[in-house]
């Protein structure tokens, strides 16, 4: 018959190993953030259990497969950016808090690409727990955009889906030309020109244009 100091021995140390199992799988997520976000589809689980400093069978005890450890980094970098998103909700200044975080998404998107493209490549499900997440940011992102223009600080003829698209070719093109902070900055300058409140809105396409071919 076990005595209540046994109870409490058996129960700190269960406290510990789940502490201990908690603070591992943080390690292992942080690590392989890094690891996948800068070498992408070629970088390895066993490169990201020697950095975490643990063995290969600790990360698939927390992360069954490569995929199932890249989803886990991509959720959480999903989750981390809609919250910093959300803190700018009540932002006293919305058409700046938007046009910031825009550029903020922009500089991050490099890594968030690498990281995906390995998802993909190791078999990872497009539409799973990932696919939830950046949706969510994405409705964040439609609230900060609507705050933004009822503020007067961004046209109010654009929408989310394009303002979106927009954000994501922004991006895709800032990390596969590696552009450095003062080309981003330039490239941003022109979508934000672009997003700004004109009363002489250009209406695309005109009604009497005409395309002649050579």
């Amino acid at each position: 018959m076990s005595t209540p100091a046994d109870r409490q021995e058996t129960d700190v140390g269960g406290r510990a190993q789940r502490v201990d199992a908690r603070t591992n799988r943080a390690r292992i997520l942080d690590i392989a953030d890094e690891v996948f976000g800068k070498g992408g589809e070629s970088a390895s689980t066993e490169e990201v259990a020697r950095l975490a400093g643990v063995g290969i069978a600790t990360v698939f005890r927390h992360f069954p497969t490569k995929a199932a450890l890249l989803e886990a980094v991509l959720v959480r970098r999903f989750d981390r950016l809609r919250e910093q998103a959300e803190a700018l909700l009540d932002a006293t200044d919305p058409g700046k808090a938007f046009l910031d975080f825009f550029g903020h998404l922009v500089a991050d998107a490099a890594t968030k690409i690498a990281i995906a493209e390995a998802l993909l490549d190791a078999g990872g499900d497009s539409d799973g727990d990932a696919a939830r997440a950046s949706n969510g940011l994405r409705r964040t992102v439609g609230v900060l955009l609507q705050h933004a223009q009822q503020a007067g600080a961004v046209r109010d003829d654009v929408e989310l889906p394009e303002v979106y698209a927009l954000l994501v070719g922004t991006s895709r093109a800032a990390a596969h030309a590696h552009l450095d902070e003062e080309g981003r900055a330039r490239m941003l300058a022109i979508v934000f020109d672009g997003l700004a409140p004109d009363p002489h809105t250009f209406s695309w396409p005109p009604s009497r244009l005409k395309l002649r071919w050579p």
